[in-house]
């Protein structure tokens, strides 16, 4: 079947209209994901930041 009485028909574009929007769909979650995550990790003082890590620091020593 050529490529062009594919087009004409709409056959074989959904497909790939929908694998399109999945793409853009899933790129938009990643970013949404990631700007939370960076949020989060901002709000943090630089004492809290401190804290935190020795915190987990005396845990480690402690095992």
């Amino acid at each position: 079947m050529q490529w062009s009485k594919v087009r004409q028909t709409g056959k074989a574009l959904p497909f790939w209209k929908i694998l399109g929007v999945a793409g853009v769909v899933g790129v938009a979650a990643t970013g949404i994901v990631v700007a939370r995550a960076e949020r989060r990790r901002r709000s943090y003082t630089p004492e809290e930041i401190k804290d935190r890590l020795r915190a987990r620091h005396a845990e480690i020593q402690d095992s």
